[in-house]
């Protein structure tokens, strides 16, 4: 018998064993890309042993995994629209999973959102490519902490769970504006206006924070129902996220790195 294969369908539809947010597979165990990202995006270990707990059952969901109301018996309907109620069988080409078994239109603004992390962890790659071209791999390093970040965001919005204290650079989340804000006490400087002439590396960063200001705008967006917001904890941590690439940026400015 060929070994097998896990798919992204045999996730979703549950087939497979699980205990908490552990899934259990054998150590030949295939696994595709649309799998592999399945179990990051939904913050799933994958645990490959010879030894598949039998008391683990397909589908069972583990607390603080995932947090939904699975849909009432509609017949044949395994998906629900998560705005109007309205059941499927087959998920239809125009729409993608909120979560679990719940479906939005792909233009929906918590989709667009999450397009935009994802853009925004790309980006935090390029320019850490940058600052090592550059020769400045701290810089790299402290993007790791952003990239980790930016990781905690998706994790916690895609399951719905709250945020953690924000804590970058041994920072909080005062420490952080307050640093931003008061660049002559923390840095030496004045405010500096980003020019090409400053580098490629204050390029890259400014970049970069302009690219995180877009993310915090999708998130008001998908975040803001009237006056009432949603998610203040995420729409909070991505303006901090953009004060810390400005401390980077104000730190290269004034000469730190060197």
């Amino acid at each position: 018998m060929g070994r097998k294969i896990l798919t992204e369908a045999e996730l979703r539809s549950g087939t497979v064993r699980r205990e908490g947010n552990r899934i259990f597979v054998s150590p030949d165990t295939f696994v595709t890309e649309l799998a592999k990202e399945y179990l990051f995006t939904h913050a799933l270990e994958l645990v490959k042993t010879n030894t598949i707990p039998a008391s683990s059952s397909g589908g069972s969901f583990g607390k603080g995994v995932m947090s939904y109301t699975p849909i009432a018996s509609k017949g044949t309907a395994k998906y629900q629209d998560y705005r109007t109620g309205k059941g499927y069988a087959e998920k239809p080409e125009h729409m993608t999973h909120l979560r679990g078994n719940l479906l939005v239109a792909k233009n929906d603004a918590r989709i667009l959102f999450r397009g935009k992390l994802d853009s925004l962890e790309a980006l935090i790659m390029q320019t850490q490519i940058t600052a090592e071209e550059c020769g400045y791999p701290a810089i790299a390093g402290e993007l790791d902490e952003v990239m980790d970040f930016v990781q905690h965001i998706l994790a916690c919005e895609v399951k719905d769970e709250p945020l953690p204290e924000i804590s970058i650079f041994g920072m909080d989340s005062a420490a952080l504006r307050y640093a931003s804000h008061h660049l002559t006490e923390v840095f030496g400087i004045q405010h500096s206006v980003p020019h090409y002439s400053m580098g490629k590396i204050c390029v890259a960063l400014n970049t970069l924070r302009a690219f995180i200001r877009e993310t915090e705008l999708a998130a008001a967006a998908a975040f803001t129902d009237g006056a009432t917001v949603t998610r203040p904890d995420i729409i909070e941590a991505l303006n901090r996220l953009s004060s810390c690439v400005y401390i980077i940026f104000c730190k290269k400015v004034s000469g730190k790195y060197d």
